[in-house]
């Protein structure tokens, strides 16, 4: 007890306490801002703390982290344009509220959602990191396609009365993730002389193409964003915040820590599965696609939760979770900070006030995000013909910041009116993203899983985790399928 009270007294003094506030902050905005995630986000604060003292330092970037996986969300509420790939599953309840007059609510929720995640993971890690970090080391190739493949089952909730366009949505994103390097024999695969294509498409330039300027382009005949009918003036509903959601937000808690456990799972993977998870064991499962706040807790709680789950194995094993975790050991280690037992006994006075300070940043984007809801929400009322130039603009920028690249850019026009076409004839973007984030990391899995096997595919029914996540599977296809709306198999459309 009386270590804690000496972490704790390292951390709040007001420079660290102002330093976790900026960092935070600028998390937030990078998040919000469609292609500077939160990776970004961290590497850019590298440098400014070279001569900071090292819990500010680290304080401040875990700040950036946290900030950034809560700020991926308000765009993906305002605009149905994900700030970051995890945010996309919150953008699929969150706009059509924003359409209804209803964003502010949506925003508050993601704020909520997002504090609980955050907090939970925060103290699994603080509590629980030594070792869960083992529990990371039984995942190997075989574990990661069946994740996959789980998170691919999700396939099957974007059908939206036609379960046929649903799964071409999904065989389409899953084709697209096949552009590049072949695993397995080093073969180029549609790349079309292409060089930028080699290594395959960076994700983030289509989704923002196919959720950004698609969508601008659809609202290009609309007055604002919030729907209306005749001369009826666009107004934003205030609403308290509703009761009930707890259950959604423990789900996506867990799940979100758990799964960031995992290196390279990734928050995109943990907002999917709890999204489809509560949509199976909600009463209200009529909502979900029109606007469920529910979706938005389980959701957001699981990007978030990500947070704390992602910093275990890179604190404990040197392993970093994703890739704004591994920004974060680029800290560490100009810190002079090598990540492993160490941490938690010779270096604990650096390494404990830095988890601390998560919990703090947490705190600080709640405060923001409830205290700005209502002025965010109002970007809904702002006319098209102002909105849709300047978000048009951010999204060139926020592409070609990812890479400096404007080949990036010509991709994202180029899926931008792919998204289009798609989505005006009835296809589910959201299974074609879903197939090309997951079809390559399900494609790794499954060639070093047949090279680990010796060539047999029995190594993926045998090891104790690999016939959980298959039996997982099966659940949440068979769920799905009897939830399901009947389909008229001449025509392809919902009975």
């Amino acid at each position: 007890m009386e270590m804690a009270f000496e972490y704790l007294s390292i951390l709040f003094t007001i420079p660290n306490l102002i330093a976790i506030f900026m960092g935070t902050f600028l998390g937030t905005m990078m998040g919000a801002m469609p292609g500077l995630t939160g990776t970004l986000a961290v590497a850019i604060l590298i440098p400014t703390t070279f001569t900071m003292d090292p819990v500010m330092g680290l304080a401040m970037m875990g700040g950036s982290y946290s900030g950034s996986m809560y700020g991926g969300s308000i765009a993906a509420i305002l605009m149905a344009t994900p700030g970051t790939p995890a945010a996309l599953a919150t953008s699929f309840e969150g706009y059509p509220l924003t359409r209804k007059g209803r964003a502010g609510i949506a925003l508050k929720v993601s704020a909520v959602a997002s504090f609980w995640g955050g907090t939970v993971s925060a103290a699994v890690l603080l509590v629980f990191a030594p070792i869960l970090a083992y529990f990371a080391l039984n995942f190997g190739p075989p574990e990661y396609f069946l994740l996959a493949v789980m998170g691919l089952a999700s396939i099957v909730m974007f059908a939206k009365g036609n379960m046929i366009k649903g799964l071409l949505s999904g065989f389409i994103g899953l084709a697209i993730s096949l552009i590049g390097t072949d695993p397995i024999s080093g073969s180029l695969r549609y790349t079309f002389g292409f060089l930028e294509l080699y290594e395959g498409l960076d994700f983030m330039a289509p989704l923002i193409g196919m959720f950004s300027i698609a969508q601008m382009l659809l609202l290009a005949g609309e007055k604002t964003i919030v729907q209306t009918t005749g001369n009826e003036k666009a107004v934003i509903k205030k609403e308290k915040m509703p009761k009930g959601l707890g259950k959604p937000m423990v789900l996506g808690s867990l799940m979100g820590t758990g799964i960031g456990i995992l290196p390279g799972a990734g928050a995109t993977i943990s907002a999917f599965l709890a999204y489809q998870a509560q949509r199976q064991m909600s009463k209200k499962k009529h909502e979900f696609g029109h606007g469920s706040l529910e979706g938005i807790a389980a959701a957001e709680s699981s990007n978030n939760g990500v947070t704390g789950g992602s910093l275990i194995p890179l604190l404990t094993l040197g392993i970093p979770g994703n890739t704004t975790s591994a920004a974060l050991m680029g800290g560490l280690i100009i810190k002079g900070l090598i990540p492993g037992p160490e941490l938690f006994t010779r270096f604990a006075g650096v390494t404990y006030p830095f988890i601390m300070s998560l919990f703090v940043a947490n705190v600080v984007f709640l405060l923001l995000g409830l205290y700005f809801a209502p002025q965010l929400a109002k970007v809904s009322l702002i006319p098209t013909s102002l909105l849709i130039p300047v978000v048009c603009m951010f999204s060139v920028i926020g592409t070609y910041a990812i890479q400096n690249s404007l080949f990036d850019v010509g991709v994202m026009i180029v899926f931008a009116m792919l998204g289009y076409f798609l989505n005006k004839y009835g296809y589910s973007l959201g299974a074609l993203v879903l197939g090309l984030i997951l079809g390559p990391i399900a494609e790794k899995g499954f060639a070093q899983g047949i090279l680990l096997g010796g060539g047999s595919a029995s190594i993926f029914f045998t090891r104790p985790t690999s016939i959980v996540l298959i039996i997982l599977t099966v659940i949440l296809l068979v769920s799905s399928w009897l939830t399901a709306p009947k389909v008229d198999l001449e025509n392809g459309s919902a009975i």
